[in-house]
């Protein structure tokens, strides 16, 4: 069938039909991208001004806090604007630049925690060739890495849609352009495209959640032989990259790892790992994370005291 696009526009739905609603979840979600804004880069500065890029954990939590920050801005914005609108359109080209860019950071995301945990992998169980294993040249290969797979993985997503003919309705049940919501919308079967992209992104988020597990099982058991004092220390730094993990894999993988098809929970799940998580990530590693923490301290504290004493 020749693909024929008659849709030029596509109008969202929204969180809310109830005006009231949507002024609530207006200021809400006006303060939560407010927070993702302050807190990842309160981080990138602590790393840069604290010159913390030589150790890999710093190096990988200040691009975590980058794509995070990107990640919220391809969506947050546009959903609070639309909010107070009365009519919730995008574009065509606006509609399949933010699936795009969805999906690039949000892959992004997924493999930089990835990297992390190799790290603390390195760290805890090859202390005495930590810094021979994870030096500068593999750090910016295993970045390299990460936006290589975070572009192949949004292109496929990317190419699966822009083929199919939209012919309308053109009315897409979220709050931004997704690959699930814009399949039901193609005036043409869809299930084979439906097959690739859960596979393609099954694929992505069972084999990283596969090799987090296998990564903090062996972490887990050589710390059986560690001492109390070491165990501790060695959780101290993990728990809060378990956190991040387990917030932002439960409901991506509850979205992505099923076949195609849609339900009333869906964009509730979706606000949690696309604005909410980017939120409490800043504040995890900064309240758990001992080292993160110090420095934060060491760094701002400095600052305050000769910003006082300059007076």
């Amino acid at each position: 069938m020749e693909k024929v696009n008659n849709v030029t526009m596509f109008i969202f739905l929204g969180l809310s039909q109830n005006p009231e609603v949507e002024e609530i979840c207006f200021v809400v979600f006006s303060f939560f991208y407010m927070a993702v804004l302050l807190g990842n880069l309160l981080i990138m500065l602590t790393v840069h001004m604290g010159n913390l890029f030589k150790s890999p954990m710093y190096f990988f939590l200040n691009y975590l806090s980058f794509v995070d920050i990107c990640y919220s801005s391809v969506i947050a914005p546009k959903m609070i604007v639309d909010l107070l609108a009365k009519s919730k359109t995008i574009s065509y080209v606006g509609c399949i630049l933010q699936l795009f860019g969805a999906h690039f950071f949000g892959c992004i995301e997924i493999f930089i925690l990835i990297a992390m945990a190799y790290d603390r992998y390195v760290a805890i169980c090859k202390p005495l060739h930590y810094m021979t294993i994870m030096d500068q040249e593999r750090c910016n290969k295993m970045l390299l890495g990460t936006w290589v797979g975070g572009f192949l993985h949004s292109v496929i997503e990317t190419a699966l849609v822009v083929q199919l003919p939209f012919c309308g309705p053109n009315e897409i049940d979220h709050y931004f352009c997704d690959v699930h919501p814009m399949l039901k919308l193609a005036c043409t079967d869809t299930y084979a495209v439906g097959v690739v992209v859960t596979a393609n992104s099954g694929t992505i988020a069972l084999g990283s959640f596969v090799i987090l597990l296998i990564s903090y099982s062996v972490i887990l058991l050589f710390l059986r032989k560690q001492s109390a004092e070491g165990r501790r220390k060695a959780l101290s730094t993990c728990g809060s990259h378990i956190a991040v993990v387990v917030m932002f894999f439960g409901p991506s993988s509850f979205m992505y790892m099923r076949p195609d098809v849609t339900f009333p929970e869906d964009k509730m799940v979706a606000v949690f790992y696309t604005v909410i998580t980017p939120v409490l990530n800043p504040l995890i590693y900064t309240l758990r994370n001992a080292e993160v923490k110090m420095a934060m301290k060491k760094l701002w504290g400095r600052k305050v005291f000769w910003g006082a004493n300059s007076k």
